[in-house]
């Protein structure tokens, strides 16, 4: 993939308009200021946003018999 180079002058011009090229066809751009590149303008392919239904699902490693009484000696205001 070809980046493509933008002066952070026209780069503040046409900010939001590179913004949706980059999410819409993948292009990247380098922002130069006096010729240098300064930052990097590629799409974001972080992490999907995910329910919190299901989330804690696999974190419980095993609890043999879940609905018997508890211990007698248990007593919540212990210290």
């Amino acid at each position: 993939m070809v980046m493509k180079r933008v002066p952070a002058a026209a780069f503040k011009a046409t900010c939001l308009e590179l913004m949706d090229r980059v999410r819409e066809a993948g292009v990247e751009y380098v922002v130069t200021k006096h010729g240098r590149p300064v930052a990097k303008l590629v799409p974001y392919d972080g992490e999907k946003t995910t329910s919190p239904f299901g989330c804690m699902k696999g974190t419980v490693l095993g609890y043999e018999r879940p609905f018997d009484p508890v211990d007698a000696d248990w007593d919540v205001n212990r210290t």
